[in-house]
């Protein structure tokens, strides 16, 4: 075995890209492999990763802000704060660490990352191979011809398994409203991933609805934060003359929200003794004032009726007239039961993480809730959607038997609240997993009278005109679902990626698709997606390693077992699929 040269221990400043072969701690980093390794031990990073990895190995126990290192990892894309943030996870995964007890990577609160890590730059000859380390299964990604670095880093993947998204970071980071986002974090939006157009304002007035903070450390307080956020969002859309935006994106994308929004409500919330203490802001950000602040400390028991109070003191504030049908919506509350709130939003949490374990974890306390009050229609539509998920994603032994299921419970939570979008929305991907695309659509427009700002609505509506043949209009739809929702997750992007694929350009398909897995690297469709991309624009050496990474996240896939299951109808665009798949070997 060739001897390793003797490592000069710097603690100087490099520029990043000057660095060939480093060892920080106990790994051996291969910046032009994008891997590192530690013995035989090999794993993979993503572009993104290794590069924010250099840049912080590049200055040794100093602080690297958040903005230096988003400035320079992605430069001329606007990114949030969670992609930087997400980044430093799968690194820190990579490398063994954790964030309680740092050995490698360590956050300074509200301001960056160091690296505390022993960092060793080895001086190398030009000539010199960084390829000594040992080969891996999979080839390196190849690199786009247009760009490079990539546009978009994807995640980190070990070369024998991929790791699982953290439950406890789903339930912290997603306060989503709807039911399409289940699948990622509210995320952040790349300018390049849509059009400008595609978020431009009209002249309704928008409300930006910011997340309520949670006053303690009782997880309990920040649970009921997260659901009087999402129920604020949920209860402001019925409205038509008024647009409403969650609040959740990172603050960098903040900024560029409020300054569509006229309007932005924030709050917090505080509990103790059996005492509910909200304080709430209404701000004009336009003529930089606040226009209302109200302050209400009732019994816990009284949630459900602070609610009404803050929704019906935001309306009589704001230049909108609601009509009689929509008072008499915004009346009707959920459930009055606190019980089976709060087993709902923690079903809501367990959805979110879309794992088999915590699908039967949210299903349970979907029960739960039901058990807590038997007329609660959101608690159905919860359970619909775990059955659903149990087809759609192959984890039920009977696929047919728990689709069958899923319209059960679907079309039970609409009997019970024919007036709560929700329950449409529901009934419309069942349907659209049963194929019925035309039954689908009618429930998504009726939640759409219901609710006029419901950006899923939109999205799904989106997605089944691209399983029907008509991805042109899908685009329109899917630009419709980032204004109202500009911190969407990854499937909005899947959505976009995928009707830009079925329309030829590889470009903008390439970008939305690289932003979904960005949000999600363990999303399989998006992957298969991206491989028929990659064959579409001649980059076979990209396609085949898509194809390595849809066998790894599924060793058993199959093409046509998957498309048996799969609601896209259209067959010109079935066949196109099909033959781009088997062409790469799939």
């Amino acid at each position: 075995m060739k001897e390793r040269p003797a490592a000069v221990l710097q603690r100087t400043k490099f520029e990043p890209e000057s660095l060939a072969t480093t060892r920080i701690g106990e790994w051996r980093i291969a910046p032009d492999l994008n891997q590192i390794a530690r013995g035989a031990e090999i794993v993979r990073l993503e572009p993104k990763a290794m590069a924010v990895l250099l840049r912080l190995a590049a200055r040794p126990g100093e602080v690297v802000s958040r903005d230096e290192l988003l400035a320079a990892v992605w430069p001329n894309v606007i990114v949030g704060d969670n992609a930087l943030t997400q980044v430093v996870i799968k690194l820190r995964k990579a490398l063994g660490d954790t964030a309680h007890e740092p050995r490698y990577i360590q956050a300074i609160s509200k301001k960056g990352y160091r690296l505390i890590a022993t960092v060793e730059y080895e001086l190398q000859t030009p000539g010199q191979a960084a390829a000594e380390m040992p080969a891996q299964r999979l080839p390196p990604r190849p690199a786009r011809a247009d760009a490079d670095p990539p546009p978009t880093g994807r995640g980190i993947r070990s070369t024998r398994a991929v790791w699982a998204i953290s439950a406890t970071l789903v339930m912290t980071a997603a306060a989503g409203t709807g039911w399409w986002l289940w699948q990622g974090q509210a995320g952040d939006v790349a300018s390049s991933a849509i059009e400008p157009s595609s978020v431009s304002g009209d002249a309704l007035p928008l409300v930006s609805v910011e997340p309520f903070e949670a006053v303690g450390t009782e997880p309990r307080h920040e649970l009921i934060a997260r659901g009087i956020t999402a129920d604020l969002v949920t209860d402001l859309s019925k409205v038509s003359n008024l647009r409403v935006a969650t609040g959740v994106e990172p603050p960098s994308t903040r900024a560029a929200l409020r300054s569509q929004a006229r309007y932005v409500l924030s709050g917090s919330v505080q509990g103790d003794h059996g005492r509910l203490r909200l304080h709430a802001h209404l701000a004009d950000v336009v003529a930089g004032r606040q226009l209302w602040s109200q302050r209400f400390d009732r019994d816990s028991t009284d949630l459900f009726a602070v609610q009404d109070d803050l929704v019906r003191s935001i309306l009589a504030v704001l230049p909108v007239k609601v009509s009689e049908a929509e008072t008499l919506r915004l009346a009707q509350r959920y459930t009055r039961n606190l019980e089976a709130y709060e087993h709902f939003l923690r079903g809501q949490s367990a959805l979110l993480v879309r794992s088999r374990a915590q699908n039967e974890i949210a299903r349970a306390l979907y029960w739960e809730a039901i058990r807590a009050d038997p007329s609660f229609a959101r608690a159905y539509a919860g359970l619909a959607m775990t059955y659903a998920l149990d087809y759609q994603l192959g984890w039920a032994a009977d696929g047919g038997a728990a689709l069958t299921r899923a319209l059960e419970f679907a079309q039970t939570a609409e009997q019970l609240s024919p007036e709560v979008a929700e329950t449409h929305w529901v009934l419309g991907f069942v349907h659209t997993q049963r194929r019925q695309h035309d039954e689908a659509l009618r429930h998504l427009d009726r939640a759409l009278r219901l609710n006029p700002s419901y950006a899923d609505a939109y999205a799904l509506k989106g997605g089944i005109s691209t399983y029907i043949g008509r991805p042109r209009e899908a685009v329109g739809l899917l630009r419709t679902s980032f204004r109202l929702n500009p911190s969407a997750g990854s499937l909005y992007f899947l959505l976009l990626g995928r009707a830009y694929y079925f329309l030829g350009d590889g470009e903008q398909a390439l970008v939305n698709l690289e932003q979904a897995l960005l949000r999600n690297p363990q999303n399989l469709e998006a992957h298969i997606y991206l491989a028929a991309v990659h064959h579409l624009q001649a980059r076979l050496d990209a396609a085949q390693w898509e194809a390595g990474e849809i066998r790894a996240l599924e060793p058993a896939f199959d093409t046509q077992r998957w498309l048996a299951s799969y609601p896209l109808t259209d067959a010109a665009q079935k066949a196109r699929l099909l033959q781009a798949l088997r062409l790469i070997g799939l």
